[in-house]
């Protein structure tokens, strides 16, 4: 394996970083579609706030006129969730490669098995056994999740309440939090991907929501 000088016994669990920041990256201009949504959405709220009081008696007309508003300005309500979307292939060739029986058996991160869950490990050593120490490590996501939520939750506050954007904004925030709860039934492996998108997405993010189109130059240049 390419990675094995550099990381030694942790070479597989390198590879996994290495996929998750490929993966990323593939899916950086999605990224950076979706700030430009919010953004949009943001900046068209006084129009859809004016159709809602014009249509306040009809819910399915101002669906429509919102979803239209939307349409004229090529601004999707969707675009925040399609960069976790294609990232599924990728979750799944990770779980399957991992829960494959013995086929990925002898490949660790320090003490814990790449295929091993966290149930396992505090069956084996306890929460603070050596496998333990490297899931409380991964838990510490849960900072990382907390911190989406409260941003999401601020932006969501911002966005015109009507039609798929509000829906997608009422659930998106919180499954951020499902990477926590996650990590604890998947192979350690995927685990490792989960923290590892989870911590890209949060800087990704804050680049990109505080520098604006400057911001938006230097990554993808």
């Amino acid at each position: 394996m390419l990675l094995q000088p550099l990381a030694a016994g942790a070479s597989t669990a390198a590879a996994v970083v290495l996929l998750t920041v490929l993966v990323r990256l593939a899916v950086h201009p999605l990224s950076r579609a979706a700030v430009r949504g919010q953004e949009a959405r943001v900046r068209l709220a006084p129009r859809v706030a004016a159709l809602r009081e014009k249509h306040r008696h009809d819910p399915e007309r101002l669906q429509r006129a919102v979803m239209g508003l939307y349409a004229e300005e090529k601004v999707s309500p969707f675009a925040g969730i399609l960069p976790g979307l294609l990232q599924a292939p990728a979750f799944l060739l990770l779980y399957s490669l991992f829960s494959s029986g013995d086929r990925m058996a002898g490949h660790d991160l320090l003490a814990a098995p790449l295929d091993g869950r966290w149930t396992e490990a505090v069956a084996d050593g306890g929460p603070y056994g050596p496998a333990g120490l490297v899931y409380l490590a991964l838990f510490a996501v849960a900072a990382v999740a907390a911190y989406q939520y409260r941003r999401a939750r601020r932006e969501a506050a911002r966005t015109p309440a009507d039609g798929a954007p509000a829906a997608l904004g009422r659930v998106l925030p919180l499954l951020s939090f499902g990477t926590v709860v996650t990590i604890a039934f998947v192979p350690l492996a995927v685990a490792l991907y989960l923290v590892t998108s989870t911590t890209w997405a949060v800087a990704e993010r804050s680049l990109l929501t505080r520098k604006g189109p400057q911001a938006e130059r230097g990554l993808a240049g």
